[in-house]
């Protein structure tokens, strides 16, 4: 088992287990003083927007949004809160010290005898400074600074929402009743949450823009509850960013209009509603509201400098009813300092988000805050900086649990709540049923179940079914990190009814290092395989590729196959492997081995072979999230590049062929904002020699119901084979731009998505002079195509998409046209 998936089964289990939470509003024990309220005008009850809302005697402000609603936070203590509107009347109302309240206002109109006046029309005054921001971005966009370099700390929380006041004398929450001192409630949202994670960073960050480097540093880390310096990366900066400055940003999605783009007005509408001094800078007010509903832009305000044109401080907050999932929330605030007599720089950062399927269930806030400290512009990078290999870095011994080292530092204190955050996770780990519950969601999350030193699955492979083996039943599993952090070993025994032979396999895989990775992976299996399957294909012994199948698979072989790999990755990013595989493929009646002559036919009793595999891979900035064996890729906005250089070995472990390979491919993922974004798949291969046709290009086909974006999706198996080929695929995600602009389609917030897929090849005659084609394997001489129309976002979830074949229409067994389901989660 992977350690970050420990962090995930700690998640899990607060998702599953806190439905039986309740929370009564009495018991609030906040060290923060928290408002939020709505003001209306007293005559019709209309919400008021832009309304001024300030702690009396204080900086600390607001102002109302369009719904007339407000929310305010402060360590100090203020008796009051005081709200003021142009041609309303001033009101106050008392605020109590430490505690979370909700209050409201009704402002009476000022009324005023005046003499006939004549407006007439003139430019919005909000619309000259916005010229004057946009021609200044360039000269306050941090991304735009030759190099610059800082301190920051960082402070993540996490806590559950929306926890349920019907079940607290559950049986299953009598061992947890403590942590009800723990709750607290939102000014933001006003929903009653728990704390649950925090984590506190201080980290060096570096940035050159010529050529492009930026290195982050992470000297020290504090986790409750986690003790994998691994998952530090995640506390830096450099996984949470957004740069106001930039047109577009990104909220977990790509697409999100900044306030301040160069287009502004296309997206927003803006009012000057005051001005005052900030400091001893003059600085103008100005309040932005959508233009249209669910497109991906905020509501807020900002402060303005009359001179630079710098952002002073900002608050932008997700328009309502956006089409992005699990968000239902998100506030940012930005303030910024001057740096130089006229260059404004990042000060601190305070983030918010409210993950929920919906705005009652149970959910996540995520909250993040970060000072940015030391800040030098211009300042060289130094040499030894500039030679780490990865963008981020977690210095050894990072995890530093003394609290006297962080009180000593902290730019801002925690409060006692927060304080008390390490203490109540460390005593929930404690109790002796935490750790079954922990296992139980593991065990769904991560298709393992944990029994000591081994965890046994995956779950959704001990039961499946195909044409060749019948029920085939399957048990297997792997050592878990209590064996090794080092050393991972696997194996599996199956059995099917139908053809009534055994399987089994098993390997393991020895970490070098986990960063840069250097690793040793061997592996060992005698079962049934389905040849000219995608990497991506569901595999056959999954009981969902038995449900979703739509034709009989009788195509399946049985196959020996030895494989050991090394794979070396020398910076991020950057990565090689050489591969060693033997394999031995046994011929089935449906797919037999044979070559016929006039006179004879001769049947081969398998297809022996040894191969070695060299592979480069090219992704540049790539992230990952590492674990102790395995890492997840959370992808890169760069092409990323893939060479496979094979050579197959004639006598060697009686390997019956010499041939050479070559396969070359280039993915790329292209935000087109707010036009959704474009993926694309370009793949080129040629085979060299004379082999038989199971070692050829067999193109990946799908005989399933599931939609595989690396497969042809109305493609059989062994439909099309090649020995020198080229294939295009090519998807538009348009994100819900259309069918957001239709009234009754807008509520659904499902996306449009188009796709389509092209290949073209060619196949010598030479091959079946050694083994004859199975009847139906063709060659692509002419260009092989299907497209697709389909909505994505269908209940958050599900993708479906209308499939054309367009091409080769007289093959027997095809189809024409066909629906294909994708099971996906994005934001």
């Amino acid at each position: 088992m992977i350690e970050f998936e420990s962090m995930k089964k700690k998640l899990l289990f607060w998702i599953i287990i806190f439905p039986f939470l309740i929370i009564q509003s009495n018991q609030l024990f906040a060290q923060v003083t928290k408002v939020r309220g709505k003001i209306l005008d007293a005559e019709n009850g209309e919400p008021l927007p832009f309304v001024n809302v300030t702690f009396k005697n204080s900086s600390i402000g607001t102002i109302t949004n369009t719904d007339g609603e407000y929310f305010l936070e402060t360590r100090n203590y203020y008796d009051s809160i005081i709200v003021s509107f142009v041609g309303y009347k001033k009101q106050s109302q008392i605020v109590h010290k430490n505690r979370f309240q909700e209050i409201n206002f009704s402002l009476e109109p000022n009324v005023f005898a005046l003499d006939e006046i004549v407006v007439k029309p003139t430019e919005n005054p909000a619309h000259p400074i916005l010229r004057n921001i946009i021609a200044n971005k360039k000269k306050h966009n941090p991304r735009k600074f030759e190099s610059y370099n800082y301190k920051l700390y960082n402070k993540v929380e996490i806590d559950i929402n929306n926890v349920d006041d019907k079940l607290r004398e559950s049986k299953l929450l009598k061992n947890f009743q403590f942590i009800f001192d723990y709750v607290d409630t939102s000014a933001i949202t006003g929903k009653s949450y728990l704390p649950i994670f925090i984590t506190e960073s201080f980290s060096d960050y570096y940035f050159n823009r010529n050529p492009k480097t930026e290195r982050e540093i992470i000297n020290a880390t504090k986790i409750s509850g986690i003790e994998n310096a691994s998952i530090s990366q995640f506390t830096g900066k450099m996984y949470q960013n957004i740069n106001i400055y930039e047109n577009f940003e990104t909220v977990f999605e790509p697409g999100f209009v900044s306030p301040i783009a160069d287009f502004g007005l296309t997206y927003y509408k803006y009012y000057l509603i005051d001005s005052a001094y900030i400091g001893d800078k003059w600085c103008y007010q100005i309040s932005f509201i959508p233009k249209r509903k669910q497109e991906r832009t905020f509501r807020g305000d900002f402060w303005v400098n009359d001179t630079t044109f710098a952002i002073v401080k900002i608050q932008m907050r997700m328009a309502k009813n956006v089409n992005i999932n699990y968000i239902n929330d998100f506030v940012a605030e930005y303030e910024f300092e001057p740096v130089q007599d006229s260059l404004w720089f990042l000060k601190k950062e305070k983030l918010f988000f409210d993950f929920n399927l919906t705005d009652k269930t149970l959910g996540f806030f995520g909250k993040k805050t970060t000072n940015y400290m030391n800040i030098m512009l211009n300042a060289e990078m130094p040499e030894e900086v500039t030679k780490i290999n990865d963008n981020v870095i977690v210095k050894e011994n990072a995890i530093i649990n003394n609290e006297d080292y962080w009180e000593e530092r902290r730019p801002i204190k925690l409060t006692p709540k927060e304080k008390d955050i390490y203490n109540m996770v460390d005593s929930i780990q404690q109790v002796p049923i935490y750790t079954t519950y922990e296992k139980l969601v593991g065990m769904f999350a991560m298709y393992h179940y944990e029994v000591g030193l081994f965890e046994i699955g995956p779950y959704y492979k001990m039961f499946s079914f195909n044409e060749i083996e019948g029920n085939r039943f399957r048990f297997g599993g792997r050592t878990s990190n209590n064996f090794s952090t080092k050393l991972m070993i696997n194996a599996h025994a199956a059995y099917g009814e139908k053809d009534n032979r055994f399987k089994y396999g098993t390997g393991f895989i020895y970490m070098f290092n986990k960063n840069p990775r250097t690793s040793l992976e061997v592996q060992y299996k005698h079962d049934i395989q389905q040849l000219g399957q995608s990497p991506n294909a569901l595999t056959e012994d999954n009981i969902f590729t038995s449900i979703l199948r739509r034709n009989p698979n009788y195509k399946l072989t049985m196959v020996n196959d030895f494989r050991t790999t090394l794979e070396k990755e020398w910076f991020q990013g950057f990565s090689n492997s050489l591969t060693f595989n033997y394999k031995s493929i046994e011929p089935t009646q449906y797919i037999p081995f044979q070559k016929t002559s006039i006179t004879d036919t001769i049947f081969y009793n398998d297809i022996t072979t040894s191969e070695v595999t060299f592979n480069l891979r090219f992704a540049k900035n790539e992230k990952f999230i590492r674990g102790e064996f395995e890492r997840t890729s959370l992808g890169t906005d760069k092409p990323v590049l893939n060479l496979y250089l094979t050579a197959g070995l004639k006598n060697v472990f009686e390997s019956q062929y010499e041939y050479y390979k070559i396969n070359l491919s280039l993915a790329h993922k292209v935000p087109i904002s707010p036009f959704g974004y474009f993926k694309y798949i370009i793949d080129a291969g040629q085979v060299f020699g004379t082999v038989p046709y199971p070692l050829l290009k067999l193109h990946e086909g799908n005989e399933t119901y599931a939609f595989d974006r690396y497969a042809f999706n109305m493609m059989n198996y062994y439909e099309f084979a090649s020995d020198r080929y080229v294939s295009l695929y090519a998807e538009h995600h348009f994100q819900g731009f259309f069918l957001n602009k239709i009234p009754l389609m807008r509520k659904l917030k499902w996306r449009e998505v188009v796709s389509a897929k092209g290949l073209i090849g060619d196949l010598s005659n030479k091959h079946e002079t050694i083994m004859d084609f199975p009847e139906g394997l063709y060659q692509v001489n002419d260009p092989y195509l299907e497209a697709s129309v389909g909505i994505e976002n269908i209940f958050k979830i599900f993708r479906v998409d209308a499939m054309w074949r367009l091409s080769y229409l007289d093959h027997d067994n095809i189809e024409k046209f066909g629906l294909r389901v994708l099971v996906q989660f994005v934001f």
